[in-house]
């Protein structure tokens, strides 16, 4: 199904200086651009209509909306990356889509086909481009969905809006990244099995806040999960994927199930095998990570995704204990996996997996 999007351009735009002074210091998702893709789905109507690329605006909504009261969801995140040549790169749009529906599928809510959802996120770099900041930053692209039927009842909404808003951001670590410190959630737990862990909801994120705040209290900048039935194996960051390199040069990661398929994690195994890396994809506890940072059999270890694409961890604390990886310092697998990661995306290598989408 494809749809043709009725391009409305805003009317009064931000004035150009204004842009130029808002993208000297753009932050991470602060700063927003002059407009926003819409379409809207209505069961009765026959599914999805009206797509719109328009001035970025207020939603109208009523106060018995569903997506107030029955938290039905979704979003992504994927970015958009300004070449040498001036041209822009997605970078596996396809990937978000499919997850997407995935995620739609999981919260009962209708599914936005593949080829409408990567169509909307380019008519917003398209209109926006002006808003594409240099260098290291980067348009982020948020793509979501909300139900907006009016109703209090728990039953799927038959009606909703999917769009998608685009903020510019800069380099998300201020010279270079700097090994980040974990707090080891040992009170609060993030997805069970047959849970929404592996979908991109609202109500994880919102779940995961107060582990989070844990963890500022406890001098760190993170948080990470261990399983909810054990208590004992690594998940995932609040937000990230965690990856895991030993000293005979193999990495290991959580299996997927209960946490996010990444598709920075994903991008991560496919690089480090065709360097001819072992990658295994298995359960790994604390007391492991521990034992194994102790007696250097760990290298490293550091977290992906779309925002900050690798953060290597330096410190591990816990109600049983703290400990360092490698002298708390950034190693030599995660930064060289991130380079050339952000080069591909970048377009200054080759791409030998077509990840790349050139918008223009």
């Amino acid at each position: 199904m494809s749809m043709k999007f009725d391009i409305q351009p805003a009317s009064n735009p931000t004035p150009e200086k204004d842009r130029v002074a808002k993208l000297v210091d753009p932050g991470f998702g602060r700063v927003f651009t002059d407009h926003m893709a819409v379409v809207r789905y209505n069961q009765a109507k026959g599914g999805w209509y009206e797509a719109k690329i328009e001035a970025r605006a207020n939603f109208q909504m009523d106060p018995a909306g569903a997506v107030l009261h029955y938290a039905q969801e979704i979003f992504e995140g994927l970015k958009a990356y300004k070449r040498d040549d001036g041209g822009v790169n997605l970078f596996r749009p396809d990937a978000n889509a499919r997850r997407f529906k995935d995620s739609a599928d999981r919260m009962a809510m209708a599914q936005i086909p593949e080829d409408v959802f990567i169509e909307a996120v380019e008519q917003v770099v398209r209109i926006d481009r002006a808003w594409m900041p240099g260098g290291e930053g980067s348009l982020y692209l948020r793509p979501f969905m909300i139900a907006s039927e009016t109703f209090l009842g728990v039953k799927p909404s038959s009606e909703y809006i999917f769009a998608v808003i685009a903020s510019p951001v800069g380099s998300y670590f201020k010279g270079g990244p700097a090994p980040v410190s974990i707090w080891v959630s040992e009170n609060y737990t993030r997805a069970a099995v047959g849970g929404t862990g592996a979908v991109k909801c609202g109500g994880n994120y919102a779940a995961s806040l107060r582990a989070q705040a844990e963890a500022i209290q406890h001098g760190c900048d993170q948080v990470v999960f261990l399983d909810a039935v054990e208590r004992r194996y690594i998940e995932e960051l609040g937000g990230m994927n965690v990856f895991f390199v030993f000293d005979d040069g193999s990495l290991s990661t959580p299996p997927l199930g209960t946490i996010l398929p990444g598709i920075t994690r994903d991008s991560i195994i496919t690089l480090a095998r065709d360097a001819g890396k072992t990658v295994r994809e298995e359960p790994y506890s604390l007391d492991q990570w521990r034992k194994d940072a102790a007696s250097g059999r760990l290298k490293e270890a550091f977290a992906c995704g779309t925002a900050a694409v690798i953060s290597p961890i330096g410190k591990v604390r816990s109600v049983s204990g703290d400990f360092e990886i490698s002298g708390g310092a950034a190693g030599p697998v995660a930064m060289g996996l991130r380079k050339q990661l952000v080069d591909i995306q970048y377009g200054r290598t080759n791409d030998p997996h077509n990840w790349i989408r050139k918008v223009f």
